[in-house]
Order: structure tokens, then C-alpha cells, then sequence
């Protein structure tokens, strides 16, 4: 499993909703994307009172990078990018413990 790190930060546009609002938005246009990418997870964290980067960062959990990728051209489609209600900082794709599959990876070629 390969994961991904948003790092976006709330825009006046979406601190001036009320907060039942907010969740309304995340909900109907972000989570309601989630069926559409089988395999593909999204956790939130609040970030705003740790660091000035960004004040959230979603993580995705994504079976493959086509997943990714068709997930993020459709979450440009909602209001969290149109509106704008939030800017994205950073996108970090990463692979856990992906040392260890490089490693395993050299070892079995140098069995071979």
C-alpha cells in the first residue's frame, strides 16, 4: 500500500462557514468520492495548532497511483478547489517501509 500527504491549509472561504457546514462540505463532495476508488482510503489531521506549513493534511492510503491520480483530478472538480476553500502546500507521495522492499528487491537479485 502506497500512501500520499496533502498538505492543504483552510482558506478564509471555508473558516467563515459554520462548522456543520464544513462538515457537510467534506462530507457530500470528499468522502462521497471514496466509493468511486475501491482500496482507497483518506484520514484527516488537524495540523493548524502545530505547524504555520498547513493547517490540515489528508492522508490517502491508495492501492495504485492511477487511483491516486483519477481521486485527485476529481476532488479539483469540488468546491474545496473551486470554491477555493482550501490551498494545497504540498503533495507528498510516499511508500512505507519502502527501504525494505529496495532492500529485499537487491537481495533477491543478488541470490539470482
Amino acid at each position: 500500500m502506497n500512501h500520499c500527504f496533502l498538505l492543504v491549509d483552510a482558506l478564509p472561504a471555508w473558516l467563515r462557514l459554520p462548522r456543520a457546514e464544513r462538515a457537510r462540505i467534506f462530507e457530500t463532495e470528499v468522502l462521497a468520492l471514496l466509493p468511486q476508488y475501491p482500496g482507497l482510503r483518506l484520514r484527516h489531521f488537524d495540523a493548524e495548532a502545530y505547524s504555520a506549513v498547513c493547517s490540515d493534511v489528508l492522508m490517502l492510503e491508495v492501492p495504485d497511483a492511477k487511483r491516486l491520480h483519477f481521486f485527485i483530478e476529481a476532488l479539483r472538480d469540488t468546491s474545496i478547489y473551486t470554491v477555493p476553500y482550501f490551498e494545497v502546500r504540498h503533495i507528498v507521495p510516499a511508500w512505507e517501509e519502502g527501504y525494505r522492499a529496495y532492500e529485499a528487491e537487491i537481495a533477491d537479485r543478488s541470490l539470482a
